[in-house]
């Protein structure tokens, strides 16, 4: 049987570009397939960037910030500025926060290595991996197929053509012209594409009244995690952390020995799988944020929160408030004000055109295990191989709307867990079987000690809170 499509474009080569070629190549369906990526390397932000990006210079939704190409492609262009949103958000000493045997993909386990902070934290043997260990486990993985990658080339447009086919605008930088680095545009044409650029580009900062004209006030004093690299930087020095997810779980415990007075936290809402870090020695809860203004003598700023209570005399304001999504080569671009993804069928197929897809747009889904099981979920039905059919197209739309009324339009409409079964279930049951000949294979059906595998270095991480806060009372009857 013919594939439906023969030439196929995967945008980053991050984990889950990683999840797409490798389950498109064990197809072995297609004519072409391009993998396009940013950087200069494969692993996508599971490298560390030791200069982290700037605060965001405006709040809520951000603007387009893709180039508008040559008139005439191909050709040279001046060179673009570095694109900012490409660094990564990794600090130092950064382990997965998803247990290993649930994280990594079905084929290939993870190397047995612990940190010395995990080991010292949560024991030896705990399920936690170090970044460098995934960095290098995301290389090896990719050795095979990194003939087909171009890198240091962004996608600047993605856009279907009358005639079917989806045109690539790409920005290669570096090439010498001249003697000089320029950066080369030019366009490819695709009969489907796969997009896997993540989604921890760009900071989310709350549109609170006044925070931008004073971060630029006060510049280096206002942060988002994506910056954060050591805790070197903040001791002795007073703090604010806004959020209170597990980004924030991680700061509070790094700071809250070390900052100048109490470590202060501004909350939205509370995770109650990580209640126990907000009671932390030494941290201090607020409600959220009002306002954000220069003091009365303009040497410092001073934080309004709802409750009317106010805070001055800050060093440093640390926002762990996530990440806007955002595709803005897609034409049109799909990502809504309220931040989430329209039009996406199980979070992969394009409603209106499934030959258009999404690999890891999702939240909660066991990082590289979801990545997996979408890739092959596409793979199988662009070759043609697929086992159950798409519902119709209005049945699409409905399972849309029924998930905005259950998660509603923000971020948490991509939510898989704790429905983990009938999701991944549901793409190992369209996928089906490999056919005869290929490198494919059959994915493993729901397992429920996989969501428990993986959510235990949580549960190992309360422990070690509630840990240190029983110390902390000890210490204070001696």
């Amino acid at each position: 049987m013919a594939p439906r499509f023969r030439r196929v474009a995967v945008i980053g080569a991050g984990p889950s570009g990683l999840a797409a070629v490798h389950a498109l190549a064990a197809e072995k369906a297609f004519d072409t397939i391009r993998v396009f990526d940013r950087r200069d390397q494969v692993g996508g932000l599971w490298h560390y960037d030791a200069v982290p990006d700037v605060f965001p210079e405006t709040a809520g939704v951000p603007t387009d910030q893709t180039l508008t190409p040559p008139s005439k492609l191909p050709t040279f262009a001046a060179s673009a500025p570095p694109d900012p949103r490409a660094r990564s958000g990794l600090y130092w000493d950064l382990d997965s926060n998803v247990g290993n045997e649930a994280m990594e993909f079905t084929h290939t386990p993870f190397p047995v290595v612990n940190s010395p902070v995990s080991i010292d934290r949560y024991g030896h043997n705990n399920p936690s991996r170090p970044y460098t260990v995934i960095k290098d486990y995301l290389e090896d993985l990719f050795l095979p197929h990194q003939s087909l990658v171009s890198f240091k080339t962004t996608v600047e447009k993605v856009e279907k053509l009358g005639n079917g086919q989806w045109a690539l605008t790409l920005r290669k930088a570096g090439e010498i012209y001249r003697g000089q680095a320029h950066d080369y545009w030019w366009s490819e044409t695709f009969d489907a594409v796969v997009v896997a650029s993540g989604h921890y580009n760009v900071p989310l900062v709350p549109d609170i009244p006044g925070l931008i004209p004073t971060s630029k006030q006060f510049p280096g004093r206002f942060e988002h995690s994506k910056s954060y690299r050591k805790a070197d930087k903040y001791a002795d020095k007073r703090v604010l952390i806004v959020g209170g997810n597990v980004s924030a779980s991680d700061f509070i415990q790094d700071l809250h020995r070390i900052v100048k007075g109490p470590l202060e936290l501004s909350l939205r809402g509370r995770n109650p799988a990580i209640e126990s870090v907000y009671a932390l020695p030494n941290v201090q809860t607020h409600t959220t944020i009002k306002s954000i203004g220069p003091t009365a003598d303009g040497t410092s700023f001073e934080v309004v929160f709802d409750d009317n209570t106010t805070l001055s005399g800050l060093d440093y304001i640390l926002f762990a408030t996530g990440y806007r999504l955002q595709y803005p080569f897609l034409h049109p671009n799909p990502t809504t004000p309220e931040n989430h993804v329209a039009g996406f069928y199980q979070h992969v197929f394009n409603i209106d055109d499934p030959s258009l897809t999404l690999v890891g747009q999702v939240k909660a889904g066991l990082s590289f295990r979801v990545y997996e099981y979408q890739a092959i979920a596409i793979s199988r039905y662009y070759a043609g191989r697929n086992a159950l059919p798409l519902p119709s197209t209005d049945d699409q739309k409905k399972w849309e709307q029924e998930r905005l009324r259950k998660f509603g339009p923000a971020y948490g409409f991509h939510t898989i867990g704790p429905d983990f079964e009938p999701y991944f279930n549901w793409l190992a049951d369209f996928a089906g079987q490999p056919a005869v000949g290929t490198a494919s294979y059959a994915l493993p059906r729901w397992r429920d000690e996989w969501a428990e595998k993986g959510f235990a270095i949580l549960k190992l991480k309360d422990n070690y809170w509630k840990e240190l806060i029983a110390r902390d009372k000890l210490k204070a009857k001696l």
